[in-house]
């Protein structure tokens, strides 16, 4: 494999910080697929709520393709991992499929400071500045959005409180 022309100060551990973002992104995007799916049913009938996590999907895979993007312009390679199975594709209940979609955000969040660390230790400015300017604030927002859905739906209880915040949902 030849060495892109485009490469310049950006370090391997980077690049490979870089790889493990995108296919975080696409085991977060499995996982939101799996909740709309879920929710979509015609045993569950929360239509909003399954609308919610496909778009949730939807941003997770544009995250991953602005990266490939990104990793293709500094002149690195794209590997792919394989994207493991949803842990989860049954909910017992829409709080816990929101206190599940809280935690992977928080997870994703984790890995993108981790991914900015590394950026900080190289001296990859360019690399921090596109991940402050691109994803970092949309995590925090992501995270308080998902934080207040599970205490809406601690608060309404299930059944017909369910059915009620499932048409909040648009």
């Amino acid at each position: 494999m030849s060495e892109s022309r485009a490469r310049q100060l950006f370090h391997a551990e980077c690049e490979k910080a870089l790889n493990d973002q995108i296919n975080m992104e696409y085991r977060a995007m499995s996982a939101y697929e799996a909740m709309s799916a879920y929710f979509d049913r015609d045993d569950v009938g929360l239509p909003n709520i399954a609308k919610f996590f496909k778009k949730s999907s939807q941003e997770e895979r544009e995250h991953a393709l602005k990266l490939i993007e990104y990793l293709n312009k500094r002149g690195g390679r794209v590997t792919f991992s394989a994207v493991p199975a949803p842990e989860t594709t049954e909910f017992k209940s829409a709080l816990l499929a929101f206190e599940t979609a809280l935690q992977l955000e928080k997870d994703v969040n984790a890995s993108l400071l981790k991914l900015h660390a590394t950026s900080d230790n190289h001296s990859d400015y360019q690399l921090s500045d596109f991940l402050e300017g691109e994803f970092l604030k949309e995590q925090v927002e992501a995270s308080k959005e998902l934080a207040g859905y599970v205490a809406q739906l601690k608060l309404v209880g299930e059944g017909l409180g369910v059915f009620e915040f499932d048409k909040t949902l648009h």
